[in-house]
């Protein structure tokens, strides 16, 4: 059984994370499948949107304790090893960014710490209304500070503090107003919802979503006007696709599209 399964179902790929015995932690071996996935889709032009779940009872529950437990046993006290999980963990996180596809988290029961993490991670996500997000690692007495990176640039900061101070978890209502997921939906429409979506961003121009989803995250970390002088010469950029021109010709015409891409 991998411990990480992809399903592809015309352009939309499905990738299960696939530990529910361990609440698919994001352990040695689920870091290194997910890397190599992510790597595998960033050229994979037949794929324009990605689907993240998890099996079991939960999305995940972040990282792998027992295996950093056995880290420690090192003679440095496990510092090596730790500096490269964290830095292994945050490339993977990354990875999901940089993807061309756009990639929606579907989540369910507890996304914790590193879980939260990739929740926080994906371009989008809907969750179950049951689902408690929370970034605990405080009440073990680990700060979740690589997590805090990606729930920092997805919530308010005095909420994102909270969460990170107190261990709370919030629910999935709660996580929809502070914008870390879409939104919540009931549990039993959950798939239905996150496919729908999901077939939604394939049937658009790949190319087009590609540009614009590395535009979005170039420009949201510049100031107002450089933002303004790069976004600009993305969209001249865009217009020079051919299929741009069709799309526009179509939408004149009042007819479907006819792209190559």
């Amino acid at each position: 059984m991998a411990i990480l399964e992809r399903n592809d179902t015309g352009a939309i790929a499905h990738l299960t994370l696939n530990a529910p015995e361990r609440l698919n932690a994001l352990s040695d071996e689920m870091l290194a499948a997910l890397q190599t996935e992510l790597d595998a889709l960033r050229d994979d032009r037949s794929i324009r949107a990605v689907i993240l779940s998890g099996a079991g009872k939960a999305f995940c529950a972040g990282h792998d304790l027992k295996q950093m437990t056995a880290g420690r046993q090192a003679e440095d006290g496990g510092k090596a090893y730790f500096t490269d999980l964290f830095n292994r963990c945050a490339r993977m996180m990354m990875s999901i960014q940089s993807l061309p596809q756009p990639v929606i988290a579907q989540v369910h029961g507890i996304a914790t710490a590193a879980g939260c993490q990739l929740v926080a991670t994906c371009d989008l996500a809907i969750a179950a209304d049951s689902t408690r997000f929370g970034v605990n690692g405080v009440n073990i007495g680990l700060f979740c500070s690589t997590p805090m990176v990606a729930l920092s640039r997805n919530i308010p900061r005095k909420q994102a503090f909270e969460m990170l101070t107190t261990g709370d978890f919030i629910p999935a209502h709660r996580a929809a107003e502070l914008g870390l997921i879409n939104r919540a939906v009931p549990e039993t429409d959950l798939r239905q919802e996150t496919w729908a979506l999901a077939e939604k961003l394939a049937s658009k121009l790949g190319a087009a979503v590609k540009i614009g989803k590395q535009a979005f995250y170039e420009q949201i970390q510049m100031p107002l006007e450089q933002a303004y002088a790069y976004t600009g010469e993305v969209m001249a950029q865009n217009m020079m696709h051919r299929d741009t021109e069709e799309g526009i010709s179509a939408f004149i015409e009042k007819r479907p599209p006819n792209w190559t891409q």
